[in-house]
């Protein structure tokens, strides 16, 4: 059995998949990484060369969150015959692993027992567009140094156990709750404000294209243009988010623990997701991680 594989699902979003690319092709190599490719786009099989791609239709569809997740969730079921874990998720969604762990992401799960879901602790890499005006070229932290505590980002994304997982990837049928210390999940999407505005140009382009509403659609909402708001305002919002001092993250995978509890009769199980009011600066140590 390999250690580990890492899959995506992803449309035209370049700037994103070059950042998974460059995270999970280097740790685990990229004939360890997985690509669904909706709608089979030349940008993103000439970026995933040495990649696993498969690529698909891209038909616009108002389920389209739902039939995503349907075959993500039999991918990993297949790749779990030939891996110890699977790390699934959005292309703007990384699993990276502290550097005061002292060693790196594969050496970490190899120690992992089989049979888990591990849930890495969610932080969102913000913009903070008057303290860092550059647009991102290349590594992400380094120039972006501030987040923000993201629990519905804290996702049961890395799999070694025969579970199913929820639309959006937030829930899992596991019934233990996995928070490594170390571990944690960034989602990018707020981490630049050009790339940002950029994907969600071709998001709300989709998400027309179904000729569904929001309340029709099985879409996250933020993909339809009246929902979208303005962009830059999004972003100089993030300086209003009080600033803590250290990064002592013990706080909230304990909070985590109290508040887990089955999910209704759905089977799924979960935790709390309070919005959190607070950001941190990320230690030196995590820049050119990502």
């Amino acid at each position: 059995m390999q250690t580990a594989a890492a899959l995506t699902m992803v449309r035209d979003d370049a700037f994103f998949l070059k950042a998974w690319l460059r995270h999970y092709g280097g740790l685990l190599g990229r004939q360890n990484c997985y690509i669904v490719n909706h709608g089979r786009g030349e940008i993103v099989s000439d970026l995933a060369q040495g990649c696993n791609v498969i690529g698909i239709p891209g038909d616009p569809h108002k389920n389209f969150d739902m039939k995503r997740w349907r075959m993500l969730n039999n991918v990993v079921m297949g790749l779990r015959c030939y891996y110890d874990h699977v790390i699934v998720g959005d292309v703007d969604e990384l699993v990276v692993l502290d550097p005061v762990a002292g060693i790196d992401l594969p050496e970490f799960l190899k120690a992992i027992p089989p049979n888990r879901v591990l849930t890495p602790l969610g932080l969102e890499v913000i913009h903070r567009v008057e303290l860092e005006p550059d647009r991102i070229e290349g590594r992400i932290l380094g120039p972006r140094r501030h987040v923000r505590p993201a629990p519905h980002y804290s996702k049961p994304c890395v799999i070694s156990a025969g579970t199913k997982i929820a639309r959006g990837g937030h829930f899992t049928q596991y019934e233990r709750l996995h928070t490594p210390d170390h571990l944690y999940l960034l989602h990018l999407k707020f981490c630049d404000l050009a790339a940002y505005s950029e994907a969600m140009d071709r998001r709300n382009v989709i998400s027309a294209a179904t000729g569904a509403g929001i309340k029709e659609a099985a879409i996250g909402r933020h993909w339809f243009a009246e929902s979208r708001g303005n962009d830059r305002a999004v972003f100089e919002a993030f300086s209003a988010l009080k600033m803590q001092d250290g990064f002592e993250m013990g706080p909230l995978r304990r909070r985590m623990h109290r508040t887990w509890k089955k999910r209704g009769e759905t089977g799924y199980w979960e935790f709390d997701c309070p919005d959190f009011d607070t950001q941190y600066l990320l230690p030196e140590r995590f820049s050119g991680l990502v």
